[in-house]
């Protein structure tokens, strides 16, 4: 990584106090579902984003979830915790997407879509695994932040949108400009605020989950698949759908619940 989007990490202000609380709660095997909400109770202002994301028609909930006892009932301590910390970290940046051609607003769509494909697919599936990528949908594109404004201070912006232009993929084009790809910058900040190691291993392995551990591998193939599934822009196409079933065959990850996913989040 170059120097100066490390020293861009390395400045980062730590989170807030409630981040820590709520990471401390989902690590602890002795945490209860009561011990969650009470810390999560006590930031009305985070209590009402993560009422918000829940209540997003992407996941399908006939009536509207208004408490977070509710919320957490509903998608469970490790889904909710992914709701908390994406709201914490995305206040913790200033946001500026202009770089990949992209608004704050699409950027804020495409992790909302990542994540909710992820939740879909694996609610029933496995609730255990989801804990681990509920956060990890959220929070891997976060790196997009950091490079774009490297380019924008740079002057690369249009030479990065040349690149992206003629590679058709945005890591390759971040690697030829920035030297840097999405999940190598969202690991470093996480490992820079001491996120949890499968939290970062995920991540920082999902452009080629061969590469991970036994123990994160089937998570880091997952993340891989959602990527692909929703790009950049947040639109779902036949052909993005049809590259991450690819993938999902490759990896033997289940396939139908895969496709009924997919179908939850276009309905």
């Amino acid at each position: 990584m170059n120097d100066r989007l490390l020293q861009q990490i390395r400045q980062l202000p730590p989170l807030p106090e409630s981040a820590m609380q709520i990471e401390a709660v989902y690590q602890n095997p002795n945490s209860t579902f009561n011990d969650m909400v009470k810390i999560l109770e006590k930031d009305p202002l985070l209590t009402a984003d993560i009422l918000k994301a829940a209540n997003s028609p992407l996941y399908g909930f006939s009536r509207e979830i208004n408490a977070i006892s509710q919320a957490v009932g509903l998608f469970g301590m490790g889904t909710v915790r992914g709701f908390a910390l994406a709201s914490i970290v995305k206040k913790s940046f200033p946001l500026d997407l202009s770089s990949y051609g992209i608004t704050n607003a699409e950027f804020a769509e495409l992790s909302k879509k990542q994540h909710a494909l992820v939740t879909s697919w694996y609610i029933k599936k496995d609730p255990k695994l989801l804990g681990t990528l509920s956060a990890a949908a959220f929070l891997v594109e976060i790196g997009k932040v950091l490079i774009s404004q490297y380019l924008i201070e740079e002057k690369l912006q249009e030479k990065f949108r040349d690149s992206l232009k003629e590679l058709q993929n945005v890591e390759a084009a971040e690697m030829e400009v920035a030297g840097v790809n999405t999940p190598e910058v969202s690991a470093t900040i996480f490992t820079h605020w001491k996120f949890e190691e499968k939290l970062v291993e995920t991540i920082k392995n999902c452009m080629d989950p061969e590469n991970a551990s036994d123990e994160i591998k089937k998570a880091a193939q997952s993340l891989h698949v959602v990527r692909v599934a929703v790009p950049i822009n947040g639109v779902v196409t036949e052909a993005s759908i049809e590259e991450a079933k690819a993938l999902v065959t490759k990896y033997g990850l289940d396939m139908e619940s895969f496709e009924k996913a997919i179908e939850n989040i276009l309905a």
